[in-house]
């Protein structure tokens, strides 16, 4: 007895569900990282009326946060190692200081922070505040 002779085509068809799939956790785990990435240091900072810049990674940022402690870039350093530090980024990198400062902190801490930073020869220094909402402008 004799088989039926089977044709044997081509698939031209594309299956999209795998591809469906590894786009839908791609996009769950950059929605989950995004917020960490820009995240920083926690400091309230003062209200004011003003121009806001944008943070960009030609600027150092130096943190003040509410316990005192000090930050260059999100890495903690005690005050009597900044005027070093930043003489050796000033050495390597041409970039302008940010200085960020908790509004609950002495106002002390800040002036000597910015006493240091002018030791290391650093003339100009940015003071980084939150914009007053309308509300509180009137």
């Amino acid at each position: 007895m004799q088989t039926p002779k089977r044709e044997y085509r081509t698939l031209s068809e594309i299956n999209v569900t795998p591809f469906v799939d590894v786009m839908l956790v791609l996009l769950v785990i950059f929605m989950v990282t995004a917020p960490m990435l820009h995240q920083g240091l926690d400091v309230a900072l003062p209200k004011v009326k003003g121009e806001t810049i944008k943070e960009e990674s030609s600027y150092v940022t130096i943190t003040v946060n509410r316990e005192g402690q000090i930050f260059i870039d999100d890495d903690p350093i005690p005050i009597s190692e900044v005027a070093d530090e930043m003489r050796r980024i000033k050495k390597y990198w041409d970039k302008k200081v940010l200085l960020k400062a908790d509004r609950s902190i002495n106002y002390g801490l800040v002036v000597k922070v910015m006493a240091v930073l002018r030791e290391a020869g650093i003339e100009d220094i940015g003071m980084v505040t939150e914009p007053l909402a309308e509300e509180e402008e009137k």
